[in-house]
């Protein structure tokens, strides 16, 4: 995370923090013409009062600072600074990273057919997209400890193999390989503790408080991937910021695999039933689950719902496309999905008919 808040304060950030927090004039030469240059390159240190000098954030990719980094007294490594801007990009790469995304699916993966299934909410997309939107910005700030601690310095993330923590068990188990281990390490790790905060959400005591509002949504749309209670996305998320305190991680690998987990979470909402594997925990999985409860709590692979005995394989019609749209289909569906409502949630809005259960979410 520090590469993208270098970049960010380089381009926003320190014109911003420059304006509304400034150092009193007599701390620096704003006449001078070569503050911006020797500011940038700390060649002199009286151009950083607050003692605060720029190292790059990775060898591979840097930017050099403007004067503009030198003009705050909040300077990059305030604390209060790093916490408000990590809560501003949290928030903002958040929702931009799913409208683009999901929209991209809406429009090119998704079928439309989907909005006449009888379990499919009038203006089901407008309500996910505005509990997504009351969401993130809760999650954003429960998140942001998670990457103040690693900008800090206090996760086992790294840039290169030099500077790689190698008396981690990981590296003297596995040497260089681990470059390349960390990525299926990353998913079996979050996997396992995805499946298990997923299962405890279905639990009688955290079910109705916390993981119902995400089960609104019996026919999901790529739209759906966010919209949960802010605590219960919360919860799902923890296993990806916990990783880099127990295993070390490169800083762009950490990236890319944060881009992958959002384009994933919006594939498995996203209707379109390709991964007819036993392995891959794909969208004709996660559908069962919405359908169904019960079943299939996993993010990326069916492994703990085999293993914990959640596992129910897709039904075969789902990936036959003039049978998963049929209305003998459907009707099957929702007398399954009513009869396991009545189980899990008791007497509720769900087990009504349709008309019945949008007047009520309205």
């Amino acid at each position: 995370m520090d590469v993208v808040l270098e970049l960010c304060d380089t381009y926003v950030f320190d014109r911003i923090y420059a304006s509304l927090l400034p150092l009193a004039p007599a701390n620096y030469d704003v006449n001078a013409t070569t503050y911006g240059a020797a500011a940038a390159s700390g060649a002199d240190s009286s151009f950083a009062p607050s003692g605060w000098q720029w190292q790059p954030a990775s060898q591979y990719f840097s930017i050099q600072p403007s004067e503009y980094a030198y003009m705050s007294s909040w300077d990059r490594s305030n604390i209060w600074r790093q916490t408000i801007s990590l809560y501003a990009l949290t928030w903002f790469f958040g929702i931009t990273i799913y409208f683009f995304f999901a929209t991209l699916s809406y429009l090119f993966v998704f079928d439309k057919n989907t909005i006449h299934h009888p379990k499919y909410l009038k203006n089901q997309i407008s309500l996910e997209i505005q509990q997504t939107c009351r969401s993130v910005p809760i999650m954003a700030l429960l998140t942001v400890p998670f990457f103040l601690a690693e900008v800090r310095g206090h996760s086992y993330m790294y840039d290169s193999v030099a500077s790689a923590p190698f008396t981690h068990p990981a590296f003297q188990l596995f040497g260089g390989w681990y470059n390349l281990l960390q990525f299926p390490l990353f998913l079996l790790f979050t996997d396992c503790g995805i499946y298990w905060i997923h299962r405890a959400l279905h639990s009688k005591l955290l079910y109705k408080h916390l993981h119902k509002p995400h089960h609104k949504w019996i026919m999901p749309t790529p739209y759906a991937s966010h919209a949960f209670h802010p605590l219960d996305g919360y919860a799902q998320s923890v296993p990806y910021h916990l990783f880099p305190f127990i295993f070390p991680l490169q800083k762009f690998a950490y990236i890319a695999l944060f881009t992958f987990i959002q384009i994933w979470t919006v594939m498995i909402h996203d209707g379109e039933y390709v991964a007819n594997s036993p392995i891959i925990n794909g969208a004709a999985c996660h559908t069962m689950h919405h359908l169904y409860f019960n079943y299939n709590y996993g993010q990326f692979t069916t492994l703990w719902d085999r293993l914990g005995g959640s596992y129910r394989r897709p039904n075969e019609e789902l990936f036959e496309k003039e049978k998963k749209m049929s209305a003998e289909e459907w009707k099957r569906q929702t007398s399954e999905m009513e009869r396991m409502v009545v189980e899990v949630e008791g007497s509720d809005d769900r087990s009504y008919g349709t008309e019945e259960r949008v007047k009520k979410v309205q």
